[in-house]
């Protein structure tokens, strides 16, 4: 488990953290299972390819919102699942399976074996994605494939229980046995029923039951012959294995509410007689691209090394992320980014231009309450960032100030405002002199000599030379800066 706070954290005023929860649609005050602790499982990729940008926007919500929980003192158990087999993810148990698809496309063989060396790759890339994001890492990362005989155990309790029934090609949960299916978004089942125009396995009792295993010629041994867990099932029974059978917190992106989060709730629920499984069910939108989903199917995916490669930090993309609310979601766009990265540009010249003047700095109280009262309205982080640049404009506040606050504020935020003043240096493309090109150097010296001699007209023809060469120079009280462009 995590937790943020240093001993010498300032002391603030209890600030109580409300949060829209998708199961009753409503915010509310959080209040977890245990006090002082949060028990939080976020939905991972199916790691058949490289994960995009609207999957990170995802886990970049998630970080946040462990980070407000940590800035608020709570320490924090996270699992994160990674779906490294094959099964079906829609909503009739069909269609393509992504890691089978990813086997065909790369030329591998159709083996387990396979199938775990082609996710090995993509969860190294996605680790990369992670850290390069700034995101504290989970308390576990759970493989799928490493817990398929705790999976194999729920489905057993399940039908111990009644609520399984076995076809042809697998078992499927029964949800007329579970009352209350269909708690987020309050589906009505004999409506779904009604309006069901095609039955895809018409050894279904009804076009919710969804499947627990999945029979096959690949996959593992069970009691209903070889296979693979469905859908739901991995993630009740990682959350089960890694934090217990009731959970605080459990995130995801908002296409996985209706089928996925009530099967969980439904298999959850039935296998333990407790409720509720999860007490907050917490969904972010999505990032869309000219006003549509990015999706893979559609072929319009951007990854961060997308991004990266066009001059862009993943510091300034979760910069963007966090601009709008995580329940509203973004249309992604160049021109979109290219404004936020100059905005954190700017905040972080700024605090290179003070880093050296800030000692005897303290947080300061008032804008750290209302940074802190902002988080804590359902992850409000545009008024956050709002509170971050006023405080910034602010002349009543020491500069020595600002520049603890902003890297106090950098412990939710995460968007790299407190790192080391060298890798901030590497940023900004400011140069030392020791690493300054001499035939460069040699132009610079020949511009102090002309300022000095108040030869504007030679200084700024050095300047626009500098600037052909990709170079840009400024003049600070404490003499001539080079930075790189290119």
């Amino acid at each position: 488990m995590f937790s943020l706070f240093k001993k010498d954290s300032p002391k603030l005023t209890a600030t109580p953290i409300h949060l829209v929860n998708s199961l009753t649609g409503k915010k509310e005050l959080f209040v977890p299972i245990k006090e002082g602790k949060v028990t939080m499982y976020t939905c991972g990729p199916t790691v058949y390819d490289y994960v995009h940008i609207g999957n990170l926007m995802s886990y970049t919500f998630a970080d946040t919102l462990k980070r407000v929980f940590l800035f608020h003192g709570y320490t924090v158990n996270h699992t994160m699942n990674i779906t490294d087999f094959g099964h079906l993810t829609d909503d009739a148990d069909a269609g393509e399976d992504k890691m089978m698809k990813g086997l065909r496309r790369d030329g591998k063989p159709i083996t387990l074996q396979a199938m775990r060396d082609l996710s090995d790759g993509y969860i190294a890339s996605f680790m990369e994605d992670l850290a390069a994001l700034n995101m504290i890492p989970a308390t576990q990362y759970t493989r799928a494939s490493d817990y398929v005989q705790e999976q194999i155990a729920l489905i057993k309790t399940l039908a111990d229980k009644g609520y399984t029934y076995e076809t042809s090609d697998g078992v499927y949960f029964d949800v007329s046995k579970f009352p209350t299916y269909g708690q987020i978004g309050n589906i009505d089942l004999t409506k779904l029923k009604e309006g069901a125009r095609v039955e895809v396995n018409t050894e279904k009792k009804h076009p919710a039951d969804f499947a627990l295993w999945k029979k096959g010629l690949l996959g593992w041994e069970s009691d209903w012959g070889k296979g693979f867990p469905g859908w739901h099932i991995e993630c009740t029974a990682m959350a089960f294995a890694s934090l217990g059978k009731q959970i605080d917190v459990h995130t995801g992106g908002e296409d996985l509410k209706y089928t996925h989060h009530n099967g969980e709730i439904a298999q959850a629920e039935a296998a333990t007689g407790k409720s509720p499984y999860v007490s907050y069910w917490i969904h972010n939108a999505f990032i869309s691209i000219n006003d549509t989903k990015i999706s893979k199917s559609l072929g319009n995916t951007i990854t961060l090394h997308n991004i990266m490669d066009r001059g862009y930090s993943p510091d300034a993309f979760r910069y963007w992320i966090l601009t709008s609310h995580y329940r509203t979601g973004a249309n992604f766009s160049f021109e979109a980014l290219d404004g936020a990265k100059q905005a954190l540009f700017r905040i972080k010249r700024y605090l290179y231009e003070e880093w050296k003047n800030a000692t005897g700095g303290t947080i300061d109280m008032t804008y750290t309450e209302r940074f802190r009262a902002a988080i804590a309205d359902d992850l409000d982080t545009p008024k956050a960032i709002a509170t971050m640049w006023e405080m910034i404009k602010d002349q009543t506040v020491s500069a020595a100030s600002k520049v603890v606050t902003l890297k106090h504020f950098d412990t939710v935020l995460g968007v790299g405002l407190a790192d080391d003043p060298d890798d901030m240096v590497r940023e900004l493309g400011i140069m030392r002199e020791e690493d300054i090109p001499p035939e460069i150097q040699e132009l610079v010296d020949k511009r102090q000599i002309a300022r000095a001699t108040r030869n504007w007209e030679e200084s700024d023809h050095i300047r626009e030379a500098l600037n052909l060469k990709g170079y840009i120079i400024e003049d600070t009280p404490t003499g001539q800066r080079v930075s790189k462009t290119t």
